[in-house]
């Protein structure tokens, strides 16, 4: 049994003062309740984030893409993912262990308390299987389970080295050659997944690009129903006009005549998209997953948003190559670009509400569960499980602040000397911006110097 006493707990309809919330011993709540007798409680308690979209090993290499040639050839994604390419082909398993955990650590020291995995790196160093062909997903749910985050592993399937061509030699970690392959690889994850009982396994596919448009029929025809389906998609310029070229349709034109896109699929970035995608994402309920500052990292570009939202669409946000892990941050970046573009101050407003910060956290918060494979819309309710981020009330800022102004304050001005620390079933994984563990450090340095990456 456990009992938490907090200044103010953040509900979906505002915060609730002097909040008393009492835990099981399995970390699910058994009741919240506001009790003015209780003088006892400090800091603030608001739900912990969904990151809906991470590569777990590109932390590796995170600012490590800055340094560019003095060639004439151009830097943009593509000649980031050569630099990407370099890392992927060199990680060991026990590598990849010790990256993931210690990211996996520094989302929850943000506030992040569930990632969405979105996990291509399958096989061994020369491309062969390992005898346990979710050797890899095994190793990022241990780490899920050492660092105490919960963890959906989307294992991807990635056939193709673009559209109607062969994978090329630099991708040969990834690949499932068919769609029995794959299906055998989403069957190992889930049997992986049984090692940590906050682990739980999506469908995914790397992008158009990479899945013939047959498999990509055939696997959204036959997943389960409910489950999360993520996928890339427009991320990139070229992408889209090599879709035109193959595919006769731009990707998201293409999806949404030949699949049925609904509640159950996150995509990710959506970056460059016409009216109509727009509105067909938008009317299908699909969900886009944004990571402003990775796509501002690799230039990528802005997503439409206030276009997107007045046709009443979902999205979430995810940290994909980790150069940020900030839920904060990257909600800001997301709100400025759009303030950039239309020379207005609000951007996730409505006519109902004003309050820009409380519905992007609501927003990041609800659609970032789906992106899990969790229908919940209240932040905490009886009989769920009590995840959370602390907001520390000895910080300047939160010491002064009305309840009115608290949530503005943490998506505007917030950063980590803000936080108390996170809370996960219950049970505190960080505290005082520390981790029970205290070997993840060291593991990570060990690893990232037989790297020599950075």
């Amino acid at each position: 049994m456990g009992e938490f006493v907090f200044k103010g707990l953040l509900q979906e309809k505002g915060w609730i003062e002097n909040a008393v919330v009492k835990t099981n011993d399995f970390g699910v709540i058994t009741s919240i309740k506001s009790d003015p007798e209780r003088k006892d409680g400090c800091d603030y308690a608001i739900p912990g984030f969904q990151n809906a979209h991470s590569h777990a090993f590109q932390y590796a290499m995170a600012g490590l893409a800055e340094l560019h040639s003095t060639s004439k050839t151009k830097n943009d994604f593509w000649s980031w993912r050569k630099i990407m390419y370099d890392l992927a082909l060199n990680i060991t398993p026990d590598q990849i262990e010790d990256i993931a955990t210690m990211l996996y650590k520094e989302m929850l020291r943000h506030g992040y308390t569930h990632v969405a995995e979105f996990h291509y790196l399958h096989h061994d160093l020369s491309g062969e299987k390992y005898n346990n062909c979710s050797e890899m997903g095994e190793r990022i749910i241990a780490a899920a389970k050492r660092a105490g985050i919960k963890l959906t592993l989307v294992p991807i399937f990635y056939q193709n080295g673009g559209f109607g061509r062969k994978a090329e030699n630099e991708q040969r970690r990834f690949i499932s050659s068919s769609f029995n392959d794959y299906k055998n690889l989403v069957e190992a994850s889930i049997s992986s997944s049984k090692n940590y009982e906050h682990s739980s396994v999506a469908y995914g596919i790397h992008s158009m690009r990479a899945v013939s448009a047959e498999n990509i029929i055939k696997l959204s025809e036959q997943k389960e129903n409910g489950a999360p389906f993520h996928i890339h998609v427009s991320e990139q310029l070229k992408e889209i006009e090599d879709s035109v070229a193959f595919l006769g349709l731009r990707p998201v034109d293409w999806l949404s005549e030949n699949i049925d896109l609904n509640p159950d699929y996150h995509l990710v970035h959506a970056t460059h998209l016409t009216q109509n995608e727009i509105e067909s994402i938008a009317k299908s309920q699909a969900n886009v997953v944004l990571c402003p500052s990775t796509e501002g990292n690799l230039g990528d570009g802005i997503f439409p948003l206030n276009e997107f939202l007045k046709h009443g669409g979902k999205w979430s946000i995810g940290t994909d190559s980790h150069v940020g892990l900030n839920p904060f941050e990257e909600l800001r970046i997301l709100d400025y670009g759009q303030r950039l573009i239309s020379h207005n101050r609000n951007t996730f407003g409505n006519n109902i509400s004003g309050d820009n910060g409380n519905i992007a956290i609501s927003s990041a918060l609800v659609n970032g569960r789906k992106a899990m494979g969790i229908e919940q819309t209240h932040y905490f309710e009886v009989g769920k499980s009590f995840d959370a981020l602390i907001i520390s009330d000895q910080h300047p800022l939160i010491q002064t602040v009305s309840l009115k102004n608290l949530t503005n304050t943490l998506v505007y001005s917030s950063d980590p000397s803000m936080y108390k620390g996170t809370i996960v079933n219950g049970d505190w994984k960080i505290k005082d911006g520390q981790h029970a563990d205290d070997n993840i450090h060291a593991d990570f340095i060990q690893t990232l110097n037989a790297l020599r990456v950075r």
